[in-house]
C-alpha cells in the first residue's frame, strides 16, 4: 500500500480495517479483472475515525470497462443483506476496483462519492488488480484526498509461538486468495555427482549410435543405385572393381543372349584392361582331309537331268 501525504486544511480521518475485509475486496475484485466492481463498507464510525468491519459486493451494477455504477437493484440488494445481517452498523463508505489502470478517483467515481457517500467519514477504497495497488480516499475539510493514517486489524492473531504445530512452507504460489500453500521436492543432488569425462564419454557414443542407426536407416529404406555390364555376345555380367578402373565377371550370373544391341555398350576398360568389352573371338578350325575329298567327290559328281 503506497502512503502519501495529504495536502488539506483539515485533519484527515484515520481508518481501520479488518484483514478479512481486505481480502474479500481483493478477491471480488480479481474475479472479473476486466471491468470495475463495486460494494459498500460497513462498520462504524467514532469522532476522527472510521473503522470498517464488513463489506457488501455490490450485485447488478452497471458494470464497464473504465466505470461502474449503483443501479436501483444494487441498493435494493445491499439494504436487504445489510438489514438480515449487519442491523446494527452503518454503511462508512464503498469500494471499487481499477483493474489495469492504477489508484485514483476518476470524475465518475468522484461524482458517485459526493452524491451517495457526502457524510464527512464515509470513504473510497479503491483496489486494482492487475498490480495490487490499493488505496483509500476520505474528506479532508471540502475535498477529497488520499488517506495515509491507515490501520489493519487481524482477528486471528494470538496464537503462542511453537503451538500450531505447522511446518515450514518450502514455497507459495500466488493465486486468488494468497491461502494455498504448495511444497516443492528438494532437487536430487546425486544426478550431478558423475565426473565430467562421464558425461562427455556418454555424449559422444549417443551422438555416434545415432549416426550410425541413420546410416543404416537411410540404407536400407531408400533406394541406391548399382552398376552392372553385360557381353551381349556371351551373356555373362560384369561388375567394376572397388578402384573402379576395371571390370569383374559376377560369378554365377549370366543372362540370355540378344537383350542388348552392341551399340548400347559403355566403352571402358575391360577386365583385362582393354579400351572395351569385346565378344571372344572364334576360333576358325582347319577342315579335315576327309571332309575335303568329300567336297571334292561332290563337286566332280555329274548332274543328272
Amino acid at each position: 500500500m503506497r502512503v502519501r501525504k495529504h495536502g488539506g486544511k483539515g485533519p484527515q480521518p484515520a481508518v481501520v480495517v479488518e484483514g478479512e475485509v481486505l481480502r474479500q475486496i481483493r478477491q471480488h475484485a480479481r474475479s472479473c479483472s476486466k471491468t470495475e466492481v463495486c460494494g459498500v463498507l460497513i462498520g462504524s464510525d467514532d469522532k476522527n475515525s472510521v473503522i470498517i468491519e464488513a463489506c457488501i459486493a455490490g450485485a447488478n451494477a452497471a458494470q464497464a470497462g473504465t466505470h461502474v455504477t449503483f443501479t436501483q437493484d444494487t441498493w435494493a440488494h445491499i439494504y436487504q443483506t445489510k438489514d438480515a445481517k449487519y442491523p446494527d452498523d452503518r454503511i462508512v463508505g464503498w469500494y471499487h476496483s481499477h483493474p489495469g489502470f492504477g489508484v485514483f478517483l476518476s470524475d465518475h467515481d468522484t461524482f458517485i462519492h459526493k452524491n451517495f457517500f457526502s457524510s464527512p467519514l464515509q470513504v473510497a477504497w479503491v483496489y486494482d488488480p492487475h498490480s495490487d495497488e490499493e488505496g483509500c480516499f476520505g474528506w479532508v475539510g471540502q475535498r477529497l484526498e488520499r488517506l495515509n493514517e491507515i490501520s489493519v486489524l487481524d482477528h486471528r492473531g494470538g496464537e503462542g509461538a511453537g503451538e500450531t504445530g505447522k511446518p515450514e512452507p518450502v514455497g507459495m504460489l500466488d493465486d486468488d486468495d494468497g491461502d494455498e500453500v504448495v511444497s516443492r521436492k528438494p532437487k536430487d543432488d546425486d544426478a550431478n555427482d558423475s565426473p565430467a569425462w562421464f558425461r562427455t564419454t556418454l555424449s559422444v557414443v549417443s551422438y555416434t549410435l545415432v549416426l550410425v542407426l541413420g546410416f543404416l536407416a537411410s540404407w536400407v529404406f531408400f533406394p541406391h543405385k548399382e552398376m552392372y555390364f553385360i557381353d551381349p555376345s556371351t551373356g555373362l555380367v560384369y561388375e567394376p572393381t572397388q578402384d573402379g578402373k576395371h571390370l569383374q565377371q559376377v560369378p554365377g550370373l549370366r543372362v540370355g543372349p540378344g537383350f542388348a544391341a552392341p551399340g548400347d555398350l559403355l566403352s571402358i576398360p575391360g577386365p583385362q584392361g582393354s579400351d572395351a568389352i569385346k565378344p571372344p573371338a572364334i576360333e576358325q578350325k582347319p577342315a579335315s582331309p576327309a571332309t575335303n575329298q568329300d567336297a571334292s567327290k561332290e563337286k566332280n559328281v555329274p548332274r543328272q537331268k
